[in-house]
């Protein structure tokens, strides 16, 4: 059996890892595809000593991401609730119904923060009462709020 050879991927490679990982594979695929494509180049002691500095600069770059996502979590919780005014029919049923971006303009009308509005999770909304979403600040990080629909006056 051939020994493995170690390379330093210059792009993401389906299947094999990502841009700057480090990979073991056969001679004759990094010799025939990788090297000649530019996917991948030899590891070397100086090219190791750079994946590892870019690798630390992106961890410390997910940390911040994550401390402002806990700021942001603190910042709508402290809000408490919502309140979203629609116009209601027969029955506390509301014409239409509730949408992730109009719960994103209300939280960033009260507490001034800027929510994606792919990153909620509703429940199907169509009455009036009180409801509970979830919004996904980071892998970690998820803030739940009330969101309190009311009948317009």
């Amino acid at each position: 059996m051939a020994k493995r050879v170690q390379l330093v991927l210059n792009q993401d490679v389906s299947k094999l890892g990502k841009n700057g990982d480090l990979v073991e594979v056969a001679p004759g695929y990094a010799r025939n595809y990788l090297i000649p494509q530019k996917l991948g180049v030899p590891a070397t002691p100086g090219l190791l000593k750079q994946v590892e500095r870019r690798k630390e600069i992106e961890r410390q770059r997910q940390l911040e991401l994550k401390e402002q996502a806990i700021k942001v979590k603190e910042a709508i919780e402290a809000a408490g609730s919502f309140s979203i005014r629609k116009q209601v029919g027969e029955g506390d049923a509301i014409f239409g119904s509730i949408t992730d971006p109009e719960v994103a303009e209300v939280i960033q009308s009260v507490t001034g923060q800027e929510i994606d509005r792919r990153t909620i999770s509703l429940p199907e909304i169509r009455k009036t009462g009180v409801y509970r979403a979830e919004i996904k600040l980071h892998p970690e990080v998820t803030a739940t709020v009330q969101i309190q629909v009311v009948p317009t006056a």
